[in-house]
């Protein structure tokens, strides 16, 4: 896929503030620290254009970058910071489910989960979250490049029992380091869009 251009256009915390045009949006989710901006920095062909804050758990807004002008990566709140406030964890809970409640133009539901890691209550919940809404979801497992070759396929079995993941839903071995999975993942949303510019 080629990338020629990229503009953060919204940054969202309620339904009237989501953009109009009606293109095809893909969701990333995923707990804070499990490298969210690097894949979307990767993806955009970018080296910083999503902040990496050194503040896990402060952004509280769907931010809606759209990218080539043809599609969204729609940006949420990390979860599962401990730091961050009963009331905030409700606020980031009552934006999640409203974007998915009403948002028919969502395509495709990126779950970044750490391939180092067997993936926490957060991230199951998360997972069975939204296919209750029955959203097509594809797991982006990061930091594959800091497990060795010979315990990947160890790592991999651990995540897959623990999500158990339904159907038609995929899984992509990632790594922002290597760009491991960046075609993979170029190769999702290109299925939903009107063209396929590979290069």
């Amino acid at each position: 896929m080629k990338i020629n251009s990229v503009d953060l256009k919204i940054s969202a915390a309620r339904r009237s503030q989501y953009p109009e045009d009606n293109k095809p949006e893909f969701l990333l989710v995923g707990r804070s620290n499990v490298g969210k901006s690097s894949f979307i920095n990767s993806l955009i062909n970018r080296k910083n254009y999503a902040h990496i804050s050194s503040h896990p758990g402060k952004t509280q807004t769907l931010n809606f970058y759209l990218v080539n002008n043809d599609f969204y990566l729609v940006d949420v709140p990390g979860y599962g910071y401990a730091s961050i406030s009963k009331e905030k964890r409700m606020r980031f809970g009552k934006m999640i489910e409203e974007y998915l409640q009403i948002r028919e133009n969502l395509k495709e539901v990126f779950l970044l989960i750490d391939f180092r890691h067997k993936p926490t209550e957060d991230d199951l919940l998360m997972y069975d979250y939204l296919k209750y809404y029955g959203k097509t979801v594809t797991v982006i497992a990061t930091k594959v490049d800091k497990i060795s070759v010979n315990q990947r396929q160890k790592h991999l079995k651990i995540i897959s029992e623990a999500l158990d993941l339904v159907v038609g839903d995929n899984l992509i071995l990632f790594s922002s380091i290597s760009k491991e999975g960046k075609k993979e993942a170029h190769t999702i949303i290109e299925r939903y869009l009107d063209f396929i510019d590979v290069d």
